[in-house]
């Protein structure tokens, strides 16, 4: 004889299933580990700092003379 299958749970699990694949792709496609998103911050914050760090003091226009 042929086994009994419930079509809700088949319906479901399947569904689970395509929507697991699915993120798996995003996560290959979009994702970062998180040594490379504390990489990227600490360039980010260094890019900042020596930015700020070349800027000059008093700008209200006194400089232009």
């Amino acid at each position: 004889m042929a086994e009994i299958v419930n079509l809700r749970q088949a319906r479901k699990q399947k569904a689970k299933a395509g929507a697991r694949a699915t993120a798996d792709a995003n996560a290959a496609k979009f994702g970062r580990s998180k040594a490379e998103r504390a990489r990227q911050e600490a360039e980010a914050g260094k890019a900042r700092r020596d930015l700020d760090a070349h800027r000059r003091d008093g700008g209200d226009g006194s400089d232009a003379e």
